[in-house]
């Protein structure tokens, strides 16, 4: 059966369906809703149509693999996730899911279907929790105070989907079972798409860091407490916020810095804002601009010297991650022409350490992602299905 750019287009379609939103305003798959279970559960049932057996890890991490592939073969791992921010694209990590699924289809290859949980980080708070667990890069105390808005954590939510977190040890992930990872994924920046190119090797994956900072001051009246009497959390919040933007200028080599969340108590027009409470995601290629960024965010929440509170709280510490130079090198091998890096960070930045492990990259229109707009060419995800189904078959 040849690799079939029309199905891989039909997966995607179908997978963007499953969303809470409706799809004039983007597509939602908070992990563990019904959208996600309905999407997990289609490709599922595709990959049984194909001859395919899955397990269920007690993260919550789906593997499949072609039924006829003894359990004892080594095999190559591919996939991503299909859990999106609130109101995303078709694309992000579903491109990854329908590239190996569509090579699953051609018949018994060395080859497993890995579908991560929770990569986004929107539905708790944290990125990458189902391949943080699957490789000791988290531990159920670590991640037990991440909520989603049910105010529930990742093992109480997850229960109904196979996540049982008191076995994660004795299902560990074993790196010995697997030639290594390749991760398909959107690029989500703006170059391939500028420069013409429809797939690139990843090289490495650039670090982040993020923050929760909160602010507290004084709610009052609007009309009647003088400025020099005011304690404005929001004030204080905006000082903080500019000096995020200078900072990534000054520092630049890729360095970006971004607010992406904010809460504002009580929220009203006529009463001065008491309670600010504000994420920071803080990411670079280098290390030590990533170090250097954060002093500079220690400095910015301690030096106001104001009478508005200011905490800020390190919730997340990822490093630069560089990709395996012989699979790279493979993906040149199978058809790859060029070479990136990734700004974003994904899955596969968590499994490197333990894993020989490299990404594909797929053009994104004008860059946009995260966004109903993105868009990827179904034929440049048809390529990379067949880059991947060359190499795994070498």
């Amino acid at each position: 059966m040849p690799l079939s750019p029309d199905r891989i287009s039909r997966d995607i379609e179908t997978i963007a369906g499953f969303s809470e939103s409706p799809p004039t305003i983007g597509h939602s798959r908070p992990t563990f809703s019904p959208s996600w279970a309905k999407a997990r559960d289609y490709i599922i049932t595709q990959a049984k149509q194909a001859n395919c057996t899955h397990r269920i890890d007690s993260a919550g991490n789906v593997f499949i693999h072609h039924a006829s592939l003894p359990e004892n073969q080594k095999r190559w791992l591919s996939g991503s996730h299909i859990d999106s921010v609130p109101t995303g694209g078709k694309y992000d990590g579903v491109i990854g899911i329908v590239a190996p699924l569509e090579v699953l289809r051609q018949g018994p290859v060395p080859l497993e279907l890995v579908i991560w949980a929770e990569e986004e980080g929107t539905t708790f708070g944290l990125g990458m929790i189902g391949s943080r667990l699957a490789v000791g890069a988290a531990t159920p105390a670590s991640i037990a105070n991440f909520l989603n808005r049910d105010k529930e954590n990742f093992a109480e939510a997850g229960r109904n989907f196979g996540v049982g977190l008191d076995a994660l040890e004795s299902e560990r992930f074993n790196p010995a079972n697997y030639h290594g990872l390749i991760e398909i994924h959107a690029e989500q920046g703006p170059a391939m798409w500028a420069e013409g190119i429809s797939n690139a090797a990843v090289t490495a994956i650039a670090g982040r860091k993020q923050f929760h900072v909160s602010l507290t001051g004084q709610a009052n009246h609007a009309g009647s407490t003088p400025m020099a009497y005011r304690r404005d959390a929001l004030v204080e919040a905006a000082r903080i916020i500019t000096s995020l933007q200078r900072m990534a200028h000054e520092l630049g080599a890729g360095t970006v810095a971004t607010v992406g969340k904010i809460d504002c108590v009580p929220n009203a027009i006529n009463v001065i804002p008491g309670v600010v409470r504000f994420t920071i995601d803080l990411r670079s290629p280098d290390s030590a601009k990533l170090a250097a960024g954060e002093q500079r965010i220690r400095n910015f929440t301690t030096e106001g010297g104001s009478s508005v509170g200011v905490t800020c709280q390190p919730t997340e510490d990822q490093p630069p991650v560089a990709m395996d130079p012989t699979i790279v090198q493979r993906l040149v091998d199978a058809g790859v022409s060029h070479r990136t890096a990734s700004g974003a960070l994904h899955d596969a930045a968590i499994l490197a350490p333990h894993l020989p492990t490299a990404m594909l990259f797929v053009a994104s229109k004008d860059g946009i992602s995260h966004n109903p707009a993105e868009f990827s060419r179904i034929e440049d995800i048809a390529e990379a299905a067949t880059v991947l189904d060359r190499l795994v078959r070498t």
